[in-house]
């Protein structure tokens, strides 16, 4: 029986040198396939003029300009939220392979990229579907070019400024106003990452909720709350320094003050493969040292 051909987007960061040959290695094992492979071009600089590694691939794309069956992200989390945002409504799915540190949504290894996709060829891998979220203001205006977070959305004070003022209303009825360093929006995928540095809870996938978290905020009787994922959630942002930032999934954009932000469900999902049978809170427990007793 003759084997499917696949169509592969590479996309990765340049930073680090040991993810080349990494990529050269899942190259070499795609070409086998008869795989068609197309490489992001700034990746694809990196790779070949930095590392001075020859990539013998079916084409380089720029921005969104490219058509596969997969996505793969090479490197760590971060990687993946930025491939994540770069796949879009495409809703193509994305393979992490982790070349960085912690790896919670990038989980293969490069040692077992042979046995993954020799997986994904044989049809044993699943897809998991991850709910993502946009920013835009009142009007329904876009504020960045690519405004929809995997992880989250925060709302933050400008460097070197004082705190901030959050007027928050959930679906048009008024929540409070934080006066914080800023607020973070996050999805249960996120809510292992900024939110929780800043106190907020873990939520566990498929619970179709969104959490607010406060950064820093002046009164210790703010806790994060948790609301429905079909919740619109008003911002309006007044700053002394008369700007705030706003940061989706990291990119952060300059807003003025008095803008108002809305954020909701984006009307796609992300898409991420899973290899082997995806346990959430073992995952929480060998990536995070979840409830590690180190007495």
């Amino acid at each position: 029986m003759k084997e499917e051909i696949l169509r592969f987007a590479f996309f990765g960061n340049e930073y680090q040198a040991k993810k080349s040959q990494a990529v050269y290695k899942l190259i070499a094992f795609l070409q086998n396939k008869n795989a068609e492979i197309y490489v992001d071009r700034p990746f694809y600089d990196f790779i070949t003029v930095e590392q001075h590694i020859d990539l013998n691939v079916t084409g380089v794309f720029d921005g969104d300009d490219f058509d596969a069956d997969f996505a793969i992200s090479m490197g760590g989390d971060g990687t993946l939220l930025k491939t994540a945002a770069r796949v879009g409504a495409k809703q193509v799915p994305i393979i992490g392979v982790n070349i960085g540190r912690l790896g919670f949504l990038a989980a293969v290894n490069p040692s077992d990229i042979e046995k993954a996709f020799e997986a994904l060829y044989r049809g044993q891998y699943r897809i998991h579907s991850h709910s993502v979220i946009k920013a835009e203001t009142e009007e329904g205006g876009e504020i960045m070019s690519a405004p929809y977070a995997l992880n989250d959305i925060a709302l933050l004070k400008r460097d070197h400024a004082s705190m901030i003022s959050i007027r928050t209303s959930i679906n048009g009825e008024y929540l409070m106003t934080y006066q914080a360093d800023g607020v973070i929006v996050t999805t249960p995928t996120g809510s292992t990452a900024y939110s929780l540095s800043n106190g907020g809870p873990v939520i566990a996938p498929d619970t179709s909720t969104l959490c607010l978290t406060p950064v820093a905020p002046h009164s210790l009787t703010v806790r994060p709350i948790v609301v429905p994922d079909d919740s619109v959630i008003t911002m309006k942002v007044e700053s002394r320094s008369h700007s705030f930032l706003a940061a989706v999934d990291g990119r952060s954009v300059s807003l003025s003050d008095g803008t108002v932000v809305r954020i909701s469900k984006a009307p796609y999902s992300a898409r991420i493969v899973r290899f082997t049978e995806h346990r959430y809170f073992t995952t929480l427990r060998e990536k995070m040292m979840w409830g590690l007793d180190q007495r």
